[in-house]
């Protein structure tokens, strides 16, 4: 959890609620329905501020006859049915908004980050991104549905009450509006401490989210390696965290209520003091005490509940910072404005020129440095080499997760840079070392590969990629949940489906990233003689962990810590007693040499990575 840590500790942050103005993009669309809201919340406003006139009519018409006084309160009642149903609308208004802000804000945050490159997710943990879409959001909604509108009525209570103090009695308003400074500045001053906090705790809630997800995810080697109490151990210690933060930032603000609210009380108490006095010397009615003390009891709950709603737009300040984070998040890797189209139809020649490459996280080791490879529409062309070699990650590069360093890499000519990715990632077909299972059914899982592709099709590419027959074995057959991650099959079942996917795709450009590598000897010998079919025509890259692959490609290429050091068919690499002739010795036993493959399958192949 260092990562998350750090980056927690390295955050800026603001102290301006003036963050919430990145939500107007988003409340715009609705402003009809903004307009309405605010029209019902005036109305309820006004209604308030009414009342206490019929207040004061009732209490000094108690002398008045029976009829009049009825009058009165049948008026009363009125005006209370009108503020009953102004606040239901009210309610229901911005309650909708916030629910459909948030839905969009939601929708716009996940388009954004499931298009940004590997490069992000170097810095910042997939469940962090997940809490900042929940949690985060969650605090938005609150903010738009119900505080925004509430933190509004008060307003116009407060001023309207003043207004209505001060026509009631001057000189009760001028002893009233004395204690106002001193009840704004612990607004202000606390007010800022708790928009920090508040930021920090977010910030913490959202590194155990991640921390939790890493390690879910991967409960089965938490278990196998017995690390459930060190795991335990690291989320507890983020937690605490959180909760020490947010210890802090309840602290601040129960500070702050007490101070607000005593201040407040106690000044509508030496106000009620000093007026009953005038009552007594006849100076102002009854009446007008009762309407002076409920227009200075709604200037003062108004008071007290804008410094409750300053806290919470102060968290939703935060919030709204994060997530502003993710959508405006700087990516390297972009669409150029005018893209240029890839020809049609794709031939498939692929070609990186001089290209070196570092990863961010290791800039002073080469990833790849140098690599001219030029490959040509239909050939079947093998990267083989130890593990770190770089043969993972020019099949990134030709797929644009990452822009090399220097150098460029090529689709039919076109440098990937001067396209749209979606455009040629849509003519490749990728099967890769640790397939993606989702937790759909298999039909969907496979049909992942070309959506609108019917069931027939579906069914034809499980059969070509040996997958049919476990499938059709399933409860419910091809409509059988996987779960998550394919949980429900086991690693080769997994590897297969991915190959059905990638058949069913039918891309003129297949790249299979040790496609075959975690199958038996039978599964594999049908999946290999259908990848062979499938990569007739097509211009297929393998890194190659079989023998078979390598022996059939038309070229095999040989990395070493990022450059191609021998390239050829396997014959010729093989008497050159090179580095893939010692490797083809220390991975291909028995006998290998003669074609076979009676290594162990743990033995076999050559890296990865």
């Amino acid at each position: 959890m260092a990562r998350s840590t750090t980056l927690i500790e390295d955050r800026p942050t603001t102290r301006r609620v003036g963050a919430l103005r990145a939500l107007v993009p988003f409340v715009w669309p609705y402003r009809a329905q903004v307009v309405l809201a605010l029209g019902a919340l005036v109305l309820t406003a006004g209604i308030s501020l009414i009342l206490p006139l019929a207040v004061r009519r009732v209490v000094d018409g108690f002398g008045l006859g029976a009829q009049m006084l009825d009058e009165y309160f049948g008026a009363a009642l009125l005006i209370v049915a009108l503020l009953a149903a102004g606040t239901g609308l009210r309610y229901f208004l911005v309650t909708r908004l916030g629910e459909r802000v948030v839905a969009d804000i939601r929708k716009a945050v996940f388009g954004r980050v499931i298009t940004l490159s590997p490069r992000f997710y170097e810095r910042l943990m997939t469940g962090e991104v997940l809490s900042r879409i929940t949690t985060d959001t969650t605090l938005i909604q609150s903010v738009v549905g119900s505080s925004v509108s509430i933190a509004l009525r008060n307003m116009l209570i407060l001023i309207g009450g003043l207004v209505m103090l001060a026509f009631t009695s001057a000189k009760l308003t001028g002893l009233v509006l004395l204690i106002v400074p001193a009840i704004i500045i612990p607004i202000v001053v606390l007010g800022r401490r708790l928009r920090r906090l508040s930021r920090e705790n977010q910030d913490w809630i959202a590194a155990s989210s991640g921390s939790a997800s890493e390690n879910l995810l991967a409960a089965q080697t938490v278990q196998s390696y017995t690390h459930e109490k060190a795991s335990a151990a690291d989320f507890d210690r983020v937690t605490e965290r959180s909760f020490d933060t947010a210890l802090t930032r309840v602290r601040t603000r129960a500070v702050m209520t007490t101070i607000v609210i005593f201040l407040i009380f106690a000044g509508v108490l030496g106000v009620l003091w000093i007026g009953a006095r005038d009552v007594r010397l006849g100076i102002m009615s009854a009446g007008e005490l009762v309407q002076f003390v409920i227009y200075a009891i709604l200037v003062a709950s108004s008071t007290g509940a804008l410094s409750e709603i300053w806290g919470e737009l102060q968290r939703a300040a935060g919030a709204t910072e994060r997530l502003t984070e993710l959508l405006t998040a700087e990516d390297n890797i972009h669409d150029p404005a005018q893209p240029l189209p890839l020809p049609r139809p794709v031939k498939g020649r692929i070609s990186l020129d001089g290209v070196t490459f570092h990863y961010p996280s290791r800039p002073d080791t080469s990833a790849l440095e140098d690599v001219s490879l030029t490959i040509q529409p239909g050939e079947t062309v093998a990267l083989v080499g130890p593990s770190g070699a770089g043969k993972t990650t020019v099949i990134q590069m030709i797929q644009r997760f990452w822009d090399p360093d220097q150098g460029r890499v090529t689709l039919d000519g076109i440098d990937l840079k001067d396209m749209a990715r979606t455009d040629f990632r849509a003519a490749m077909a990728l099967v890769p070392q640790d397939p993606v299972i989702f937790a759909t059914t298999a039909r969907e899982n496979i049909r992942f590969g070309r959506p609108e592709a019917s069931n027939a099709e579906v069914e034809a590419a499980a059969r070509a990629a040996n997958a049919y027959d476990f499938i059709a074995a399933l409860p419910q057959g091809f409509d059988s949940q996987l779960g998550e991650r394919g949980v429900m099959l086991s690693g080769g079942q997994r590897q297969r489906v991915a190959i059905a996917r990638a058949i069913l795709r039918d891309a003129p450009v297949l790249l299979l990233d040790e496609a075959t590598s975690a199958l038996d000897a039978q599964s594999e010998a049908a999946v290999q003689e259908a990848i062979t079919r499938l990569a007739q025509g097509r211009t297929t890259i393998v890194i190659a962990h079989r023998l078979a692959t390598v022996k059939n490609a038309d070229r095999t290429v040989v990395f070493d810590q990022g450059r191609i050091v021998a390239q050829g068919r396997h014959d010729d690499l093989v008497r050159q007693d090179g580095l893939y002739a010692r490797l083809a010795r220390l991975q291909f036993t028995g006998d290998a040499a003669e074609g076979g493959d009676a290594s162990p399958p743990a033995q076999r192949g050559f890296g990865a990575a």
